[in-house]
């Protein structure tokens, strides 16, 4: 795990003494971010990011649409949130680390044509080893809407400090099923949660009674820590919380995910 992880935000690439790959801006008549959305890294750098959707490390097997950059938006209150927790777990020797944050609905859009087509099973064996695809609609894992496309939902996990670096995702390598242990699944340098991001599978389920005693103590300390500041956990996926009382709590966004949607608004 020595090699530098794929995928890091701006925050975490300046902590290797990285930079941010340049991008271009968003396509003439893109939306925009309202002015309630900010970009994390910028609202407390402290919190490591791995965003996972801009690499071919995904479920799909491809890059999501709309993640122009590796980047955690979400809107203010959500980031308000998350820096008070962060506060508390930096006290505490972790860091708080984000794998997916505002979700633009035309990612979501690609999600769903994935799942229906019932042929491209190029990640199963990592992402839902044992699980039918034709059952990922009827099983919850993939939905028309999302939550995050509001902005105050969140994928995130913890890490301990010093952060290690973690490997990048090499594509054709082999895949490992995303419950198999911590030293064979695909590595991360988070705590072990029992499994990894993104594993459709009933062991993601926060308080699956199969979890050994850390893996459940790490969720518990994950959990914990953020119900105090306001989110609340989705049962199923350890790593998902979203703000209760969110800013948007109706609507759902589709601007890309790019540095310019929340910082060259237009008005």
């Amino acid at each position: 795990m020595a090699r530098l992880c794929a995928g890091l935000g701006a925050g975490a690439l300046l902590a290797t003494g990285l930079s941010a790959p340049a991008a271009a801006g968003p396509a003439a008549g893109e939306p925009t971010a309202p002015r309630e959305f900010v970009a994390l890294d910028r609202f407390d750098p402290t919190i490591l990011h791995e965003i996972r959707y801009p690499t071919a490390h995904t479920f799909v097997g491809d890059p999501i649409d709309g993640y122009e950059q590796p980047l955690c938006l979400v809107t203010r209150d959500t980031a308000k949130a998350l820096r008070k927790a962060q506060r508390t777990f930096l006290a505490r020797g972790y860091s708080l680390k984000v794998y997916d944050c505002y979700r633009p609905q035309r990612a979501v859009d690609q999600f769903v044509d994935w799942a229906k087509d019932l042929q491209d099973e190029r990640m199963k064996r990592e992402f839902y080893p044992e699980v039918d695809k034709s059952r990922l609609f009827e099983d919850g894992y993939i939905a028309e809407e999302s939550g995050h496309s509001r902005g105050s939902t969140v994928d995130l996990t913890l890490v301990r400090l010093p952060a290690e670096p973690t490997s990048p995702y090499v594509p054709g390598e082999p895949l490992v099923p995303c419950f198999a242990p911590r030293e064979e699944r695909f590595p991360d340098n988070s705590v072990d949660m029992g499994t990894g991001f993104d594993c459709f599978d009933t062991r993601s389920h926060t308080d699956d009674p199969r979890a050994t005693t850390e893996q459940r103590r790490n969720r518990a300390l994950l959990r914990n820590g953020l119900e105090r500041v306001g989110f609340r956990n989705l049962p199923e996926e350890w790593w998902h919380f979203t703000l209760e009382r969110e800013t948007f709590p109706d609507r759902y966004f589709d601007f890309p995910v790019h540095r310019d949607a929340v910082e060259h608004r237009r008005g």
